[in-house]
Formats: C-alpha cells, structure tokens, sequence
C-alpha cells in the first residue's frame, strides 16, 4: 500500500491533542480493521451532527471543535481519524446540483446559491476493495426525520441535502459497501485524490467575496436552523 493514503497533511492534522485524545478515549487502535472503519465511521456520522461550517477548508481539528459538518468538512475528518489508525483512504472530488438542498436550505439562499456546489467523499481500502463513504454526510437522527416526512414516497428522492434512487430502502450504516446519501446529485466527476489539500488547490467554490460573506454571516446560519428543526421533528 502507498503511504500517500496514510500521510497526515495541513488539512489531516491527526498528530493535535484533540484527536489523538479522542483516539485513545475511543480505544479505536484496538480494533481489528473491519471495527475501526465502523466506529469511525459512526462517529463523525453520528456524534458531528450534519450543518454547514464556515468553510470547506477547515483542518480536521477545527471540524472536531465545530462538532458539525457537511460533506467536505466531514471527509476531511473522516479521513484523519481513518489515517490516524492506520486505514488507507483517499478523496473522491465531484459537483452536485444545488437543487436537491432544497428544503435544508431557503429560496432566497438558494437563489444566491451557484448552480454546482463542490462536492467531496472519502474512499476506505477495505478487503483490497475501495469502498465509498459517502454516507457519514446525514447523522441517523436527521436522516430518520427525513423519512418520517417523507414515508410515502417510492423510489427517488432528491431534497434537503439528500439525493439518492430509493428513499425507503436506504441504509447508511457501515456494512462494508458503499454508502451513498447525495450521489444522484452529482453532475461533475474529478475523480479520486490523495488528500482534501491537493484537491482544494485546484477546485474551490466560485462566488464573489460579497456572496460567500453572506453565506458566513447569514446563510449557512439559516440553513443550520433549518436542519435542526428537521432532526428535532423526531
């Protein structure tokens, strides 16, 4: 295996307190490999609840302290904490379309809102095997709401961040296959990375400095709310 999947960066800054102490809290060293990727995977899934963070280039230990996160901040951390116990992965670089943040989000921001958002997962080698994580984006506890809403509803789904082919029959716990909550959304694939900083490089998301101060100051704290009267609704 290359050490390129297991290399801390700036943005996989797994050597800081906060997390080897969540490390050794956790005892996440101590599991064979199969365990490490679950309780992992469970925690940022579950334990850093789905919001939106200021931006999409915080360092895994500012998205720990945030204590929430959206697809690209969650990768960042994902991919330490997985790096961190010796689990090879890497970064999966895409576009989607804002439409399916419908409902997460509200109609003026969404106006606002460019028409393709830069969208990141993270990729385990399980079993010689790269595996998708895309689904540690929506905690359980949102994702339950969700389908509470919605529980009539047959087949596709794409609204309130999720975008996927059977609302129903979706399962986001780890199982050892790919799990997937946004990828009916997609619209631009860039293919795999071997960290979020070679990534960020070279695709960031383009808007105006006027926009993405709103977006800090006063949109993203709208769509916060917004998700947490969604989860709450349970």
């Amino acid at each position: 295996m290359e050490k390129k999947y297991l290399e801390m960066t700036k943005m996989l800054n797994f050597d800081v307190e906060s997390i080897q102490s969540l490390i050794k809290n956790r005892k996440w060293i101590e599991l064979d490999e199969y365990n490490k990727i679950a309780a992992i995977y469970d925690f940022v899934r579950n334990e850093i609840l789905f919001g939106y963070n200021s931006s999409d280039l915080l360092s895994a230990e500012e998205v720990l302290k945030d204590g929430y996160g959206q697809c690209n901040t969650k990768a960042t951390l994902l991919m330490a904490l997985l790096r961190s116990v010796g689990i090879p992965c890497r970064l999966h670089g895409s576009e989607v379309s804002k439409h399916f943040q419908r409902g997460a989000t509200s109609w003026v921001i969404s106006v606002l809102a460019p028409e393709r958002i830069v969208h990141t997962w993270v990729e385990v080698l399980y079993l010689g095997n790269w595996i998708a994580l895309e689904g540690v984006i929506t905690d359980e506890s949102y994702m339950s709401a969700i389908k509470d809403k919605h529980k009539n509803v047959r087949g596709a789904f794409a609204k309130y961040a999720v975008a996927v082919s059977n609302l129903e029959r979706l399962n986001l716990n780890w199982h050892g296959e790919d799990t997937f909550v946004q990828n009916y959304a997609v619209v631009v694939d860039y293919g795999v990375y071997d960290n979020p900083d070679s990534f960020f490089e070279q695709h960031r998301q383009t808007w105006s400095k006027l926009k993405n101060f709103a977006y800090v100051h006063y949109g993203r704290k709208v769509m916060n709310r917004n998700v947490d009267k969604i989860r709450k609704r349970i």
